[in-house]
Formats: structure tokens, C-alpha cells, sequence
């Protein structure tokens, strides 16, 4: 893993709460492998986002900006990445 995505799965990660973190991390480990220089500098500018943002986003109670609209929210969508212990 190259600088530029350690940097990124730090930050999707380390968002604050662990259902965030759960997320987008989550999100993150499922789907970096796949990414070129566009859907890195996506996902970097969805990290600048609010969690409570993203979030609503992923899950449908808010609208998705223009601007995150497209294959990566649509897989964030989906929801299908996270992983819970039991």
C-alpha cells in the first residue's frame, strides 16, 4: 500500500466514533484496491465531509450532492462492507 492510501485508510479510520468508523472505514477496506488516481481524490474529498453527512448519504436520509453521485456513493450504499463481531 503506497503512502497515499495508508494516509487514507488513517483518516477512514480515525473519524471519531466507532460507527463512523465502522463505515467508512469499512467502506474504505473493500473497495481501495480497485481505485485510481479519480476515485482516490473522491474518496479523499469525501473524508473532508461531516460523518453525520456521509452517513446520511450512505443511508438514504439525505440527498447525495451532485458531486458524490456515481459508482463510489452507489457502493457505499450498498452498505454490503461492514463487518460486525458478534
Amino acid at each position: 500500500m503506497d503512502d497515499v492510501l495508508r494516509a487514507l485508510k488513517y483518516r477512514a479510520w480515525h473519524r471519531g466514533t466507532r460507527e463512523a468508523d465502522m463505515m467508512i472505514g469499512g467502506f474504505f477496506d473493500a473497495h481501495h484496491a480497485g481505485w485510481g488516481p479519480h476515485e482516490r481524490a473522491l474518496f479523499a474529498a469525501l473524508l473532508t465531509e461531516t460523518d453525520v453527512d456521509i452517513m446520511a448519504w450512505a443511508i438514504g436520509t439525505q440527498p447525495v450532492p451532485e458531486r458524490y453521485q456515481g459508482a463510489m456513493m452507489d457502493a457505499l450504499q450498498k452498505l454490503d462492507f461492514i463487518r460486525i463481531a458478534k
